[in-house]
């Protein structure tokens, strides 16, 4: 799909973590593989803090992997709801702009629908990238993705999660449109054209 992400790796045991980070390179984000809402999500910036993580945050084996990525320093981060049906069409439902630089949780962090500083290239490039997500996928419903914009204005991918977010009843409010009803009715055969919800809505 030709979609950038952050440098990162799969760790089952210590010496798996270390190996990513010396091929990525500090600082990086780990964070269990099996937990939800950013739960033991830490940034580290050596050897001897990613194995104190390592020993004391998280048991690391094959069945809990750790995920170790690269840190996208003075990046901001994006969330975006996307709706899609059964007959391939997707519409999103608001991309919205963290306050807080890329690395805090959505779950703590605040954030602006529309968008604020994003450019409009950098706008175009997250649409495309999150209807081709859905598509490949055959998302039926609500999807969630999560991009950090660094400073030079490259896009990288950091999560696409084929579900509802805590951020839809937000975005519902704030475009007039009920988005998990529309979820609801989509994945029981209705199409996005017989909810007359065609286009994104940008509130204003």
């Amino acid at each position: 799909l030709q979609i950038e992400q952050p440098k990162g790796g799969i760790a089952k045991c210590e010496s798996d973590a270390l190996a990513i980070a010396a091929d990525i390179g500090y600082p990086v984000v780990v964070r269990p593989s099996y937990v939800l809402g950013g739960r033991a999500m830490e940034i580290v910036y050596s050897d001897e803090k990613l194995i104190t993580y390592l020993e004391t945050a998280v048991e690391v084996d094959p069945e809990r992997p750790v995920l170790v990525d690269k840190y996208l320093s003075d990046a901001i981060e994006i969330d975006i709801d996307a709706l899609a049906d059964l007959h391939g069409n997707v519409v999103i439902g608001g991309i919205m702009e963290h306050i807080e630089q890329a690395g805090v949780h959505s779950g703590d962090s605040a954030c602006t629908i529309p968008t604020r500083t994003v450019s409009s290239s950098c706008l175009e490039t997250i649409r495309s990238w999150t209807t081709k997500l859905a598509k490949r996928l055959g998302v039926c419903g609500l999807m969630n993705c999560q991009y950090a914009i660094t400073n030079s204005g490259e896009v990288f991918l950091l999560e696409a999660n084929p579900r509802a977010s805590r951020t839809v009843p937000f975005v519902s409010k704030a475009i007039g449109h009920p988005l998990a009803k529309y979820a609801a009715l989509v994945m029981s055969g209705k199409s996005l054209h017989d909810l007359k919800f065609t286009k994104e809505v940008i509130p204003r």
